[in-house]
């Protein structure tokens, strides 16, 4: 906390932290596309000399329509980015002294809706791919029989025996029109895969991939023990959301969840978490808005965002 006060003493420090993320070559007119030097007003907006329009620094941010100071938003990125763990609402709302949960929980999840970005790049063989289910447990059914839990298929690029980077996404059933989409969508043409006997990866080679089937059935060893990397990364995604979070995700959320734990998985070896708060905020400046009534009214909706200088994801 000594470091990040060091470095946004103030509302000014945050704001022209913002200014110089959004124009790194210096402000562009959103209305004229003058580059001449803009002014700072008494509510907090850019003057464009060129043709008298004002800009806020905020508009078409996840910060717009804040009444907060964005101090305090950078606070709340600084304590889920700094902790290994991230942090939960709960968390959030009493370190920061916000007045209410929903405050908390809607900053959150707006942050969540700004840590992965469009058009990342594409997972490297070789990789194991599985499902999990996520909820409790069902009596009478296991497996792909379950009816309440929400299932998520994992990839993980292996990284000679460590494990790599890793994507995830809910999925509405374990079929291979909700499986293979995906799969084509993270990892490179050509790569290795390594699945399960499922059918629903049947297609992987026809697709280019190079497929890889384990039949655990016919094996000796179990699951856990034929594809150890994505079964690594499962325990990690189950401990930190009954950890961290309690087990409290609503399924209609899930995605976002999901998001969150790939950018912190991604990331896990960076020794600078100010890095980790940079690449946060330079994807929140590119993401936009979405407001409380949007985020209840549309939980699984994905934002739009412009291109962002990350390329890990």
């Amino acid at each position: 906390m000594q470091e990040f006060d060091d470095r946004f003493p103030n509302e000014d420090a945050c704001q022209e932290y913002v200014l110089r993320l959004r124009w790194p070559d210096g402000f562009v007119c959103p209305k004229c596309q003058s580059t001449d030097i803009p002014f700072d007003t008494a509510r907090g907006l850019l003057y464009c000399r060129a043709c008298n329009g004002q800009t806020s620094i905020t508009a078409g941010t996840i910060f717009e329509g804040t009444r907060k100071p964005l101090r305090s938003w950078f606070h709340a990125m600084w304590l889920i980015t700094s902790q290994k763990n991230g942090a939960s609402a709960m968390n959030i709302k009493r370190v920061l002294g916000l007045g209410s949960y929903q405050t908390a929980w809607a900053w959150l999840h707006k942050m969540r809706r700004a840590m992965i970005r469009p058009g990342r790049d594409y997972l490297h063989g070789p990789v194991e791919i599985d499902e999990t289910y996520i909820g409790g447990p069902e009596e009478g059914r296991f497996g792909r029989g379950v009816e309440k839990k929400v299932l998520v298929v994992i990839v993980v690029e292996l990284d000679g025996r460590k494990l790599g980077r890793v994507r995830l996404r809910r999925i509405d059933n374990a079929s291979s029109a909700s499986l293979l989409p995906f799969v084509t969508e993270v990892v490179a043409p050509g790569a290795t895969t390594r699945t399960d006997g499922w059918s629903g990866y049947s297609g992987l080679k026809e697709l280019g991939f190079d497929h890889k089937i384990i039949n655990i059935k016919k094996s000796e060893k179990k699951a856990h023990e034929v594809l150890p990397h994505v079964h690594l990364v499962v325990t990690h995604l189950k401990r930190w959301l009954d950890g961290t979070l309690h087990g409290g995700v609503q399924h209609d959320q899930l995605e976002y969840y999901l998001d969150e734990f790939t950018f912190r998985f991604n990331r896990r070896t960076s020794k600078a978490r100010g890095m980790l708060f940079y690449r946060l905020l330079q994807q929140a400046v590119v993401t936009q808005p979405a407001p409380y009534r949007f985020l209840i009214a549309n939980p699984g909706r994905k934002v739009r965002k412009t291109k962002s200088l990350d390329q890990s994801g």
